[in-house]
């Protein structure tokens, strides 16, 4: 099997309100680092959270859960990008935006796919709650725990 792809979802919880001064800022941020994703030509899709609900076990934080869900050329296209540009500013930001989730969890996940039309929602809570039971192993990682397609680890 060649798994061509690297799919990320990711989940905050807003501090304020969607109105408020602060949050409004995220969300023309938010924007603006989509448009500069898609203008690196190694984001291949995004899903739109419209009507996307977090599944009852997740949603125990206080504020407006974001989620968003991608998918990426290559690992190292999704790493590179994370860390540079408006999206390594946002990240430093963060707090101003998010409050921590609760009981520490993560607030990202990757994993490697070989079709685009195999990532969803429901994929994504599934390697999520992987993550969330068993750590970081080739079915669901992070940046700092990461692993090449064949299911061994790398460093980024």
């Amino acid at each position: 099997m060649n798994l061509a792809f690297v799919a990320i979802y990711t989940v905050g919880m807003l501090k304020h309100s969607n109105e408020h001064p602060a949050s409004r800022e995220f969300f023309e941020v938010g924007t603006e680092i989509i448009r500069e994703a898609a203008r690196t030509g190694n984001l291949i899709k995004e899903f739109l959270p419209n009507r996307v609900k977090l599944p009852k076990e997740e949603n125990t934080s206080n504020g407006t859960p974001i989620l968003t869900l991608t998918i990426w050329k290559s690992l190292s296209s999704l790493y590179d990008f994370s860390y540079s540009g408006l999206h390594k500013k946002a990240l430093q930001d963060r707090k101003k935006w998010f409050g921590p989730l609760k009981e520490r969890k993560p607030n990202y996940v990757v994993w490697w796919t070989d079709k685009v039309t195999d990532v969803s929602w429901e994929e994504a809570f599934k390697r999520y709650d992987n993550y969330i039971q068993h750590g970081p192993g080739p079915f669901a990682f992070d940046f700092k725990h990461a692993f090449d397609v064949t299911g061994d680890k790398i460093v980024l």
